[in-house]
């Protein structure tokens, strides 16, 4: 397979993002808008913000870059979006978005380079066009490549989904069970909607079931904290450590947030499969990630440390990690807790905040059910983030041997095939 380099002018076309005014943005309403990369995906963004005028429009298809700091961030507009300042579409001249969108993962790491910035690090339309991609140079070999790495992150994707369904089941059995009352009675039947007895709650200002009890969260709870570090302590390999980057908003364990450490830690500041972290700082003035929990997956060959912006919460009672796990991710959680962050540039959580916090205590058996479905749903999205991982591996190694040509075409996908045709639920290669 003979390579080329190519001007990216010669082989795409770049549309830079303009920003709507702050005044037309919506949580709900309105177009889907990026505004930078604060929500993207493996290869998608996820929309949580809308705009009432647009401004520039990335279409469905095209890759999306990112132009600020952080330079280089890819995805993929699953729809038609509004794009801001951070954002960049990119289409190619041949129609081959797909292939491009690896072209660009591959040769990212020298355009980084061109970037330059007073306050952070960008790059501008000029910088882009005159940047030379290196790649193969039959067409027909490009779209080859596209279609088998892209066969992988589709399939982390749809495993992605997976858990993310498994997630959503976890948080709905909380809320029925735990918000709204209605657990499995005595005759399985959900309790408060089949008249089970109520009774008024000083501490909380409502009603709670008869025989529930009400307490302080700190009461339940130790909290340690993580290993404060330079940035010297830091590598591309090492201890794992689990740190901000870690969390996703939604209160789930991001699979590439990690970071490598290379300190000297004690016993107490190495996590263990399922034990509960929770977030106490944040760079960002709303607070999104203040309080913010996760279960450590099974995933890791290695002892796992934690970094100084997280803390590791210890049950000490009858309550356990995976009733904490949602408690500490629900809404009504989250917005008492922020109140009590504070700094200039980073957030802080004052740990005392916990001992404010009253919580609903309830009955063993009830604890127990909760806890005996958590395990299950947690041990399903090991074994699915577990696979990623593998997806992962295999994807970054063939990328740079496919682009410079040390793996033929025909080899890499019988690899692919293969590892997608082990894959749980099966797939057929090329449909998946």
């Amino acid at each position: 397979m003979s390579v080329v380099k190519k001007k990216f002018k010669e082989f795409a076309t770049i549309n830079p993002g303009q920003s709507p005014k702050s005044e037309f943005y919506s949580k709900e309403e309105g177009f889907p808008f990026l505004q930078g990369n604060r929500t993207f995906g493996i290869l998608y963004p996820k929309i949580d913000t809308y705009t009432k005028k647009t401004t520039k429009i990335a279409p469905k298809g095209s890759i999306l870059m990112s132009v600020r700091a952080p330079v280089g961030d890819l995805n993929i507009a699953h729809t038609d979006i509004c794009i801001g300042r951070g954002i960049a579409a990119i289409n190619a001249i041949d129609g081959n978005n797909t292939f491009l969108y690896y072209c660009l993962k591959y040769n990212i790491n020298n355009l980084i380079k061109q970037g330059s910035g007073t306050t952070y690090n960008s790059v501008n339309k000029d910088i882009i066009n005159e940047f030379k991609l290196i790649m193969p140079k039959d067409a027909y070999e490009r779209r080859l490549i596209g279609k088998i790495l892209s066969s992988l992150d589709k399939k982390i994707e749809l495993n992605n989904k997976i858990n993310q369904k498994l997630e959503a089941m976890a948080k709905m059995i909380y809320d029925y069970w735990f918000v709204q009352f209605d657990f499995p009675d005595a005759n399985g039947k959900p309790y408060k909607s089949s008249g089970g007895k109520m009774v008024y709650s000083d501490e909380l200002k409502r009603e709670i079931p008869e025989g529930w009890g009400v307490d302080k969260l700190s009461n339940y709870i130790n909290v340690e904290r993580g290993i404060s570090y330079k940035s010297r302590d830091l590598d591309s390999s090492g201890i794992p450590m689990i740190n901000l980057n870690s969390f996703n908003l939604d209160g789930t364990y991001k699979v590439d947030g990690l970071k490598y450490f290379n300190g000297s830690y004690s016993d107490k500041k190495v996590a263990k499969v399922n034990d509960l972290l929770i977030a106490v700082t944040d760079v960002t003035r709303n607070a999104d990630i203040i309080g913010k929990s996760i279960l450590l997956p099974d995933i890791f060959e290695t002892p796992v440390v934690y970094s100084m912006d997280v803390a590791k919460i210890i049950p000490t009672k009858s309550l356990d990690i995976y009733y904490f796990n949602m408690l500490f991710n629900s809404l009504h959680f989250h917005e008492f807790i922020k109140q009590f962050a504070s700094g200039t540039l980073v957030l802080h959580l004052d740990l005392k905040a916990l001992s404010f916090y009253n919580i609903v205590v309830p009955p063993p058996r009830i604890l127990e059910m909760f806890s005996d479905l958590r395990k299950s749903i947690e041990k399903k999205k090991s074994i699915i983030i577990k696979e990623n991982l593998k997806f992962s591996k295999l994807r970054d190694w063939l990328l740079p041997m496919l682009m410079n040509g040390q793996v033929q075409v025909s080899e890499a996908a019988n690899m692919v095939g293969e590892a997608l045709m082990a894959a749980e639920p099966k797939v057929e290669y090329g449909k998946g």
